[in-house]
């Protein structure tokens, strides 16, 4: 796309987040699902009933949230398969974001294509190195990560039930908190990668996986991974959840309502925001809500919130994880495999200072870092922090 278009684009995009701004309480009529209720979560994903409490949003106002106490998984909710026992059988799906990306079924040949690249997560005997997040740690650069869930755990969400558009829109990075299903199931944001991490913490073919804290989440819009299976050519299928591309699937922790690619009447949006919103019709005979969709390829969830989200809106009494007194306030667990790297370990490793290693790789281009300059800057040899690093053996 021409820089000039591009632009243009983004212009548009801005004036439509300050035009949504502008219209305040016009924009929040609402529909029959458009806003967050104590009803709103299914009750076979419940811990006690829904209900309506006193909050404090992030901008500082006081504000009405619906809070619902979740179990670590919905009782008729299956789950799985996640990590594949060998090349011949076959797991769940991963996006792919190295040399030949996309979204691949974890597969022998899948596998292969990733030992070709310098991932090895097989032995001789096409055994699939595997390990259980929530009790071990990896014994092998690459493995592919499965967690056990842990029924002990709850997790208790705020929704705002009246919307607040934020000033500018919330960018949503690598498992950023995203919202809630219908089904009571958190949503978050991707997955970490590979290429951080070495590892794969494989999702299973309705696009969720089990927390280090031992409870199952979404990483996509699940009731319509099979339209996304077919358009990306992967052999999948989603059996555990019904499959509608016009369904609501959940809520925002912005309190706005997530919706399937295609609006109610099966026709396509094409007003849609950077968010992946508009304001639009949920219902024959309704009045026009803002709304996200969700895309039409893999990761399929939006890419940033337009509202104001509530303070302390997840939290949990897991040991570890997201949203737990011990884990981070987002990541896959307190650093290390299925998270961000675990730069303490790597700093040991090296002998140097963590947050001294931490901005020296994020001043060298993160992901991409220059790791000869990173080098240079911590006073260790290349080749030494080569073999610190996760990733492809070298």
């Amino acid at each position: 796309m021409p820089s000039t278009t591009r632009q243009r684009e983004k212009s548009r995009r801005k004036s439509t987040i300050f035009m949504l701004s502008a219209l305040g309480g016009l924009m929040f009529a609402t529909g029959a699902n458009a806003h967050a209720d104590a009803h709103s979560v299914a009750d076979s994903a419940l811990v006690t009933p829904g209900e309506i409490v006193d909050c404090t949003l992030e901008n500082g106002d006081t504000a009405e949230c619906a809070r619902y106490v979740v179990k670590y998984l919905p009782e008729n909710l299956e789950i799985g398969p996640f990590c594949p026992a060998t090349t011949d059988d076959k797991g769940g799906i991963w996006h792919w974001d190295g040399d030949k990306a996309g979204l691949y079924r974890i597969d022998g040949d899948f596998l292969r294509m990733l030992d070709a690249q310098g991932y090895t997560f097989f032995n001789e005997d096409g055994e699939v190195y595997s390990f259980d997040i929530r009790t071990e740690g990896p014994t092998e650069a690459n493995e592919c990560i499965q967690g056990s869930v842990d029924t002990d755990v709850e997790m208790t969400v705020l929704i705002p039930t009246n919307p607040v558009m934020a000033d500018e829109p919330t960018s949503l990075g690598t498992v950023a908190k995203v919202g809630i299903g219908m089904d009571g199931v958190p949503i978050f944001a991707d997955a970490p990668s590979v290429l951080d991490t070495g590892h794969m913490p494989a999702l299973d073919t309705c696009g969720g996986h089990v927390d280090p804290g031992g409870w199952y989440h979404w990483h996509a819009t699940s009731t319509d991974m099979n339209a996304i299976y077919e358009n990306e050519n992967v052999d999948a299928e989603c059996v555990n959840v019904e499959q509608d591309q016009t369904a609501q699937f959940g809520y925002a922790f912005d309190g706005f309502g997530m919706y399937g690619p295609l609006n109610f009447d099966g026709s396509v949006p094409d007003d849609l925001d950077e968010c992946g919103g508009h304001i639009g019709l949920v219902e024959d005979g309704g009045e026009p809500v803002y709304h996200y969709h969700s895309g039409t390829s893999f990761p399929n969830l939006p890419s940033c919130l337009v509202g104001v989200v509530a303070q302390d809106n997840f939290s949990t009494n897991a040991a570890g994880g997201i949203g737990s007194v011990n884990g981070p306030g987002g990541g896959g667990g307190p650093g290390g495999p299925g998270g961000a790297p675990d730069f303490g370990t790597i700093a040991e490793t090296l002998g140097v200072d963590a947050d001294l290693l931490r901005k020296a790789m994020e001043n060298a281009g993160g992901r991409n870092a220059d790791l000869a300059a990173v080098a240079k800057e911590l006073g260790v040899s290349l080749e030494a922090l080569q073999a610190a690093l996760p990733g492809p053996r070298r």
